[in-house]
């Protein structure tokens, strides 16, 4: 001892100060975890106080009310609005060069402009009635595209012609014969276009040809209009909320928050990005980049909106310190295969269609079989461990008053929405939901404004509902200062105690403490 107490003595004094240093970070880095992960039975006396805990019955029958209100009267909206979908029909077969059903036939699309957005051009083949079964025909389609300026200048989109495959499927029934897309164009950079079509190998049918009818479509100016005002909006409002929101929470330190006033945090801005506010580029841009760009932030709100259930179903029965390695990475891992997959879709229908306005998914249907049933295995997953979540949830803190209560609203709010959405996705598309009616094809199937309004004003609504539930009321501050403090705990009871009744009457008795303290204040009430 005597000699390291003497070799200490002949250490470099710049040595000694950097080795106290770093004890002394140690030590508040020791206590700044301790105020971060504290024990199970302190941590929900910590978390930042919830409107939600102050709200009786009448309350929440307003709150899901007012909620249900809103959405329909954004659904009342897009009914009362302009359709979707504009279409322009041409009859060719009779003006098909020497007379042939099968082209070349050549037409111009009708005057174009950015409100326009998109343009989409279909073939529709009627054949002769036939008492044979249903039938499926492949042929060749050649599309030769050509851009209008506005100086009335002709220009070749491509040099060479567009050669794809298509498949004719028809039926023994009044429907006839599907329709098939020629080409699509997600974004509009000619006041015109002018199309020589030809189609090869349908000489041989055992129906014969009575018309083909070629219809182009594209997006209603007048819904277009509509769009920009709805999502300037919901930008606004979203805005707002998140504003109002993080004031709410100012008093309060960050630790504090409970897990869903922290995710709240984060789903509100990509809330305000899902709303896309660089929306209107896509009318002064002629570019791809802004309509992938909110392909991209839809498809990052909607993984997120994902990755919270999980974590909140999750975390709300896990106090404490959070591992990454065990909470969050077996949750990122499925929640990220599914938003890979969905950009993954959406960037490669968009890189080739910009190589060949014509090209079709089902050209490469060997790769996108290969992709779907990856996503859905991924979304099974996704399903099957959410519900594993919450009944685990649901078994594990029934007893628990304020946790429970949470949970209970969280549960119902979300099924409310889940019910809605499958109901507005069954209108939609009805039974062909699952089949193979999306990326390009799937814009298609619009009908009216009542669609579109209904997906983004449920989405919205849904946020401003749970942030409003989970965000202090006005007096929550004062509440648990008068709560954490001993001495005024028993005179001034909460709103939330009133309602839910007594901590120590309904919490799960862990360690003997709630015994203890209950039997002491019982004591005291006693001798007084």
């Amino acid at each position: 001892m005597i000699m390291e107490s003497d070799y200490t003595n002949f250490e470099n004094p710049l040595y000694s100060e950097l080795k106290y240093f770093c004890k002394k970070i140690q030590e508040a880095y020791n206590e700044l975890m301790e105020d971060l992960t504290p024990y199970r039975d302190d941590r929900f006396y910590r978390l930042a106080p919830m409107r939600l805990y102050t709200l009786s019955k009448r309350h929440f029958v307003l709150v899901f009310v007012f909620f249900l209100t809103c959405f329909g009267l954004t659904v009342f909206i897009g009914i009362a609005g302009p359709r979707i979908i504009e279409e322009t029909k041409y009859s060719v077969a009779t003006n098909a060069a020497n007379g042939s059903k099968t082209g070349a036939f050549y037409f111009h699309s009708p005057p174009l402009s950015t409100y326009n957005q998109q343009l989409w051009l279909t073939c529709v083949i009627q054949v002769a009635q036939s008492k044979v079964a249903d039938f499926i025909q492949s042929f060749e389609i050649n599309v030769e595209l050509k851009g209008v300026m506005q100086d009335a200048s002709v220009m070749h989109i491509r040099d060479e012609v567009h050669q794809r495959k298509r498949t004719l499927h028809c039926e023994a029934t009044p429907k006839g014969c599907d329709e098939i897309i020629v080409m699509h164009l997600g974004y509009l950079n000619y006041t015109q276009y002018q199309v020589n079509v030809v189609l090869k190998g349908l000489e041989n049918l055992t129906d014969e040809i009575r018309e083909v009818t070629f219809v182009w479509k594209r997006y209603n100016p007048s819904f277009s209009q509509v769009e920009i005002w709805f999502r300037f909006v919901f930008v606004v409002l979203t805005f707002i909320v998140t504003c109002m929101f993080a004031h709410s929470l100012r008093k309060f330190s960050m630790r504090d928050w409970g897990i869903e006033q922290k995710w709240m945090s984060i789903l509100l801005p990509l809330l305000l990005l899902y709303n896309d506010p660089f929306f209107p580029l896509s009318f002064l841009v002629n570019s791809w980049f802004p309509g992938t760009l909110d392909a991209f932030f839809q498809a990052l709100f909607l993984c997120a909106l994902l990755l919270f259930w999980l974590c909140v179903y999750h975390g709300i029965r896990v106090q404490g310190e959070r591992k990454c390695l065990t909470f969050y990475l077996p949750k990122l891992l499925i929640v990220g295969l599914i938003w890979l997959s969905a950009v993954t879709l959406g960037i490669w229908q968009t890189v080739n269609e910009l190589q060949d306005p014509t090209y079709y998914y089902k050209v490469d249907i060997d790769n996108f079989q290969g992709m779907k049933i990856l996503l859905l295995l991924v979304v099974v997953l996704y399903v099957l461990y959410l519900v594993f979540l919450v009944v685990r949830a649901c078994s594990e803190l029934k007893h628990m008053p304020y946790s429970d209560l949470r949970l209970k609203f969280l549960t119902a709010l979300t099924f409310v929405v889940l019910i809605i959405s499958m109901a507005i996705l069954y209108l939609r598309f009805g039974a062909k939901a699952l089949q193979d009616n999306f990326v390009a094809e799937l814009s298609t199937h619009y009908q009216n404004s009542a669609e579109f309004l209904s997906f983004y004003g449920l989405l919205n609504f849904y946020m401003y509902t749970l942030a409003f539930v989970y965000s202090p009321s006005k007096n929550a501050m004062y509440d648990s200062q008068l709560k954490d403090n001993p001495a005024f705990s028993m005179l001034n009871d909460s709103d939330d105690e009133v309602i839910y009744g007594s901590d120590y009457e309904e919490m799960p008795l862990q360690n003997g403490r709630a015994i203890k303290t209950t039997s002491k204040y019982q004591d005291e009430s006693d001798s007084d």
